[in-house]
């Protein structure tokens, strides 16, 4: 597991997550040319209620890896 320090709404939060899912998360911020917060940010604003979002955030990698 790693740790990925991240400001969602003015409020700096930790998210901890395999690094083979952070990388991804590179990956897919670099192609869509957007801010690692930003996405987290969406996904935190879009997740069900009571979902983690460290779970919110590897199905959101997932549905968009291959995008």
């Amino acid at each position: 597991m790693t740790k990925l320090s991240v400001s969602l709404s003015g409020h700096q939060t930790s998210i901890s997550l395999e690094s083979e899912f952070i990388d991804a998360l590179h990956k897919i911020a670099k192609k869509q040319n957007k801010s690692i917060a930003s996405i987290i940010e969406h996904i935190d604003d879009h997740r069900t209620p009571n979902t983690n979002l460290s779970s919110a955030i590897r199905v959101w990698i997932l549905q968009n890896i291959t995008q």
